[in-house]
């Protein structure tokens, strides 16, 4: 007869809410810890309608002088048209697409310890940017704060859109099994987009349910935003990476 769950996590609940096909190994930290992982996805990634214009803009973005990669998925899918190649200064929005950039060649990445747009546009390198040509790489949406700021900063800008986010079609398992979170279940929250569109696909009563977990969320942004939602209880991790939120999920 099994025991008990073993590790930090000890049986809990964890629902994670990483794009489609992307919680698959957070999902197996949290059983490595004993945990139980729930895949509740807000988004799904998608590459471009039109791959053969992201690829003439992405070979032009690799001769200018600043690259910015919002996320390791700008990263994989910038790759995927055409390899990376350039002698811009490259940078990324967080260690994790710092680390998919090193992974593709890059050797010299700077990444802000502040894993945000904020930290990103505190970097020195992004000060002075009258007349430079300056490429963000990404998905159209967002927030926009890293676009409004370069262009105020004098960047020449070009936005290269590599891939698409689109909501995840949730289906009846996953409902079912969120109006059976039990108050210990730990919600992981890194995108607002991806909350926004979990908000709207849950039925209410299954939403209410959610929110009567704890969050766990990337950023004080994300803070305020659970908050709005209805999370009574939250908890902050250092970052969007997994250990970051992980360990805030084995708070008590």
């Amino acid at each position: 007869m099994a025991g008990p769950p073993t590790g930090r996590l000890r049986g809990r609940t964890v629902v994670i809410t990483r794009p489609v096909g992307n919680g698959v190994s957070l999902a197996r930290k949290v059983r490595a810890q004993g945990g139980q992982p729930l895949l509740l996805p807000g988004l799904a990634l998608r590459g471009v309608a039109d791959s053969a214009a992201a690829r003439r803009e992405w070979l032009a973005a690799c001769e200018g002088e600043v690259l910015i990669f919002t996320s390791p998925a700008a990263v994989r899918y910038a790759v995927a048209l055409a390899p990376l190649r350039t002698a811009a200064r490259v940078l990324a929005v967080g260690q994790g697409t710092a680390r998919a950039l090193r992974r593709h060649g890059v050797d010299h990445v700077s990444a802000p310890q502040r894993q945000d747009s904020e930290g990103l546009l505190a970097q020195a390198e992004l000060q002075a940017l009258e007349g430079r040509a300056v490429a963000l790489v990404g998905a159209p949406g967002g927030r926009g704060m890293l676009r409004t700021t370069l262009l105020a900063r004098g960047a020449a800008l070009r936005e290269v859109h590599v891939y698409r986010r689109v909501p995840a079609r949730l289906d009846r398992r996953h409902v079912d099994a969120v109006r059976q979170l039990p108050s210990s279940t730990r919600v992981l929250l890194s995108s607002a987009e991806s909350w926004r569109n979990l908000a709207c696909a849950l039925p209410p009563d299954a939403l209410r349910r959610l929110c009567a977990a704890t969050a766990v969320v990337s950023s004080e942004r994300l803070a305020q935003i659970a908050i709005a939602a209805g999370f009574a209880r939250i908890e902050q991790a250092a970052s969007a990476m997994a250990d970051d939120l992980l360990a805030a999920a084995m708070r008590d």
